[in-house]
């Protein structure tokens, strides 16, 4: 069994079960009836723990600085809210939406706040800020798993897309977690490399999986890059097809190759907090454009039961590619190995 799913079947609760159970049941009715229809509460957030970011990847609204919203660090208060709003229902949260997590220097108090309720807690980085006193700490987070971008094997091929970033630092990084996790005898984090294939890395898939079992990390993602704009093609595009979102047309357009379907999972089991506490629907909705309240001026049931969000929901089940959020949609695109 994979491990993460091995330790999130651990922290199950009889009410976390029957939340499920709601959550999917309601689901189910509104694909038959296609009319939402919303019980439970979400088993799934992903919290932004900052928006700043010390590199400057090319397909990156925080590397690039193209934000229109607010930007700024979590705050405890906010993340006690958020928590304290979700209640004992909520089983996993990821602690990154946007920039670098560790940037915030309270970051690794805020998860260990969150894995204090016996939740699985992971957060996703490039690992540049991880050093040996900051790995032990890590680990006495209480944090469930650690996913770091690696993108490339040689410093060449990495900073192709990490601008500005150092693989010695990511090897470090990677190093001194599995250093820490062995000192004090701990299972935890899992630990996770995840590499985003490109045209640029995807000669090097074969020796990236060497390597992660080289260094003692427990598992490795291959994800599919995202292209704001691909139509036209993109260099960033691999030409291995199992890697790639998009498919090149006989007129020599690419198309997403995923489907479209007026449904969607992740609008009854989840949602987004940006840093200041504003829900918004999905991670692809990285300039918060469908604010959907704020945990700070409203209760998050509220939130969640409002019309607006109901509405958005509603369109989701009625024409889905009205929204252009879900234009780019990555639902099935990763390979565990």
């Amino acid at each position: 069994m994979d491990p993460r799913n091995r330790q999130i079947l651990k922290q199950l609760t009889l009410g976390r079960v029957w939340n499920y159970f709601l959550l999917k049941s309601s689901y189910v009715v509104t694909n038959l009836t296609k009319k939402p229809i919303h019980w439970g509460s979400p088993i799934a957030v992903s919290i932004e723990p900052t928006t700043a970011c010390n590199l400057k990847c090319p397909q990156c609204p925080s590397g690039l600085k193209q934000f229109t919203r607010p930007t700024g660090n979590l705050k405890p208060s906010v993340n006690q809210n958020i928590l304290d709003g979700l209640g004992k229902n909520l089983q996993y949260i990821n602690y990154y939406f946007q920039g670098e997590p560790f940037i915030n220097p309270l970051f690794l108090d805020l998860v260990k706040e969150a894995s204090n309720r016996n939740i699985y807690v992971l957060t996703s980085t490039n690992a540049h800020f991880i050093s040996e006193k900051a790995a032990e700490k890590v680990v006495q987070s209480g944090m469930s798993e650690v996913i770091i971008s690696i993108d490339g094997i040689t410093q060449e091929t990495y900073q192709n897309y990490r601008i500005e970033g150092k693989l010695d630092k990511v090897l470090e990084g990677t190093k001194n977690l599995v250093a820490a996790r062995k000192k004090l005898k701990s299972k935890l984090p899992i630990i996770t490399f995840q590499f985003l294939v490109s045209k640029q890395n995807e000669h090097e898939i074969e020796e990236a999986k060497a390597l992660s079992n080289k260094l003692g990390v427990d598992r490795i993602n291959f994800k599919t890059i995202q292209i704001y704009d691909y139509e036209s093609g993109n260099e960033l595009i691999p030409e291995n097809p199992d890697y790639s979102r998009y498919k090149k047309t006989k007129t020599g357009e690419y198309i997403l190759k995923n489907k479209y379907k007026n449904s969607c999972w992740r609008m009854w089991s989840s949602c987004v907090f940006t840093w200041d506490g504003t829900v918004v629907p999905c991670c692809f909705d990285k300039d918060a454009k469908y604010n959907m309240g704020n945990i700070s001026q409203k209760s998050f049931n509220k939130i969640w039961k409002a019309d607006v969000y109901q509405q958005f929901r509603n369109q989701v089940w009625k024409d889905r590619t009205k929204i252009d959020i879900c234009k780019n949609c990555s639902e099935g695109s990763k390979i565990w190995i």
